[in-house]
């Protein structure tokens, strides 16, 4: 995928909810009269400025740098203003309006997320995917636990589930937590029993909270139908490109040994990376035969080997795994509601335990990472690129309400402390939180972009 095209969906993505959450703070300011001097989506150089109708001439403003915006307003620089406009300036009006206007940008992103949410599910229901154990991988803390390939996994530490990502939040949460998930399967005759999965080491499970990797270390996969061995994708300079491969190739035997499906090809060829190999394969109703040397990635610190191809297409579930609920308008707001409240108190239960050194902090995600996600959910259809911006969006919410003092959660402890003390915090003290501040938000995105460049250089 083309850094162009990442690019692209990653500006219109946070374009559209940085204009959304500031919307929120201008929308509230004006209703309660605040005095707006400018609306800008972006930072640096203006590229188009308009000069709104009125008296107050508010400053319509995109600019240059899509990673953020800004409502100002008067008097929150201590700006002049005359005797008449001063009812009208930030540092004159009451607390608790002041927290109003704070609290509106990530509540308009929030809304946002249940209307987005709320027209998806009317519109297609909700589809569940049943969670059914396929390989479980021998000496693995799955199969220590009793777990076996056909299980149907029907409870997590209590809670009944109907859809495998209740399994996998489930999961996540034990071993972030506890290190031990109790689970309740049914297994292929229809007897159900209980599985126990423990980890007791804390260094083993924070690894299992890195992205993509809990049912790889807990050794277990959910099944899937087989997936034929057809090229759907061959990225540029890979060993595959390097072979003449391409899309709609059929790949039929490595080394002489038939290939059914595209996990057995992976599983051959990433135990075999700087290998030289004999692919065959069908292309236009003939067989051809090509060699290659595979290429080499590194993936938790281990050396792979990898062709690089992608599958045509995944295999097609059965319906018997599949189950569909449609919606009426008013359950789809109350689920999508649910929803989005589900997610925040996640990201915030999660967001304290990484705090705690009990989720790792490789799930920090800087702008090329979100931008990878942005280009991929685009090119999937419009869908998946709503569900990644509804993600996106309750996280914009949730992390400007966290009490970092550039952050509207930051302002609003200010402002309460303000009300409450009946005068403002001295200058010296503001003025100090605004360093912590911005140090911190300096640490948490130097982390994450330290962590998008391993990804992109090293796999990890």
């Amino acid at each position: 995928m083309s850094y162009l095209w990442q690019l692209l969906w990653f500006v219109v993505a946070v374009g559209l909810l940085v204009a959304i959450h500031e919307f929120g703070h201008f929308w509230v300011a004006r209703k309660l009269g605040f005095k707006v001097l400018r609306f800008s989506v972006g930072f640096g150089k203006p590229l188009l400025k308009k000069i709104g109708r009125g008296p107050d001439k508010t400053e319509y403003v995109l600019a240059a740098i899509p990673l953020g915006g800004y409502v100002k307003m008067l008097g929150e620089q201590d700006d002049e203003y005359t005797a008449a406009e001063q009812h009208r300036a930030f540092n004159r009006k009451p607390p608790w309006q002041r927290i109003l206007v704070l609290l509106a940008g990530p509540a308009a992103n929030i809304i946002f997320a249940v209307a987005v949410l709320w027209a998806m599910m009317w519109y297609s229901g909700l589809t569940f995917v049943k969670p059914l154990v396929g390989e479980v991988r021998s000496g693995s803390l799955a199969a220590e636990a009793g777990l076996r390939s056909g299980d149907e996994v029907i409870g997590v530490a209590g809670d009944n589930v109907t859809d495998q990502r209740d399994v996998l939040l489930g999961l996540l949460d034990a071993m972030s937590s506890s290190g031990e998930a109790l689970l309740t399967v049914r297994g292929e005759d229809g007897s159900t029993r209980s599985a126990a999965l423990r980890v007791v080491d804390q260094e083993v499970r924070r690894g299992l909270t890195e992205p993509g990797q809990l049912l790889s270390g807990l050794g277990l996969s959910f099944w899937r139908p087989p997936v034929p061995p057809v090229v759907g994708m061959v990225s540029g300079g890979s060993a595959a490109a390097a072979a003449g491969l391409q899309a709609g190739d059929r790949i039929v035997a490595i080394d002489g040994q038939r290939i059914q499906d595209f996990d057995a090809l992976r599983s051959i060829v990433s135990v075999r990376p700087g290998a030289d190999l004999a692919i065959r394969y069908e292309r236009d109703g003939g067989e051809q035969s090509v060699r290659l040397t595979v290429g080499t990635a590194q993936v938790d610190g281990k050396t792979v080997g990898l062709l690089g191809i992608t599958p045509h297409s995944g295999g097609t579930l059965p319906e018997s795994m599949i189950k569909r609920v449609p919606l009426s308008a008013f359950a789809a707001l109350g689920n999508a509601a649910d929803e989005a409240w589900r997610i925040t108190a996640l990201q915030a239960r999660f967001f304290g335990r990484m705090l705690l050194g009990d989720v790792s902090l490789k799930n920090l995600s800087g702008p090329v990472t979100i931008g990878q996600f942005a280009g991929e959910s685009a090119s999937q259809g419009v869908a998946p690129f709503l569900q990644f911006l509804v993600l996106i969006s309750l996280s914009l919410g949730f992390l400007n309400l966290l009490p970092i003092p550039i952050l509207d959660g930051g302002q609003i402890v200010y402002q309460t402390i303000e009300w409450i003390k009946g005068g403002p915090m001295s200058e010296r003290a503001q003025a100090f939180g605004q360093q912590v501040g911005i140090g911190l938000l300096v640490l948490l995105m130097g982390l994450a972009l330290f962590n998008d460049f391993s990804r992109t250089l090293f796999g990890g």
